[in-house]
């Protein structure tokens, strides 16, 4: 069983920072997985959930959606099995749940998700 689990989040202001960390467990070392953020907004549907950042299985390739270019940093430690999204310059269109996300051999595993909250 591959259990995600995401913390961070909360409450914050426009132009504040935030770090979401997630740590996977389960039956592949970590280094197996290719990581996500994903966040979805009130009103979307599952199926809807923006892709942010990913990263592959060594750290060594990144995708940003272009809203988050040069604010958002995805990284990853192997060693920890945990995956961190550094959300900088926050703004209000940034609210959202934001989801975890790990793929390997063609299967994704999701976490419950944590709210981002930003306050223009």
């Amino acid at each position: 069983q591959v259990q995600v689990e995401e913390s961070g989040g909360g409450l914050v202001q426009a132009g504040d920072s935030v770090m979401l960390s997630c740590v996977v467990s389960g039956r592949r070392t970590f280094d197996k997985y290719a990581m996500g953020w994903f966040r979805q907004v009130p009103g979307k549907e599952r199926e809807e959930r923006e892709c942010v950042a990913t990263i592959n299985y060594s750290g060594d390739t990144t995708y940003y959606t272009d809203s988050v270019k040069g604010r958002f940093t995805i990284s990853r430690d192997n060693a920890k099995n945990t995956v961190y999204l550094q959300m900088n310059n926050l703004k209000p269109e940034d609210t959202a749940v934001y989801y975890c996300n790990a793929a390997a051999e063609g299967r994704f595993y999701w976490g419950q998700g944590t709210q981002v909250t930003v306050s223009s």
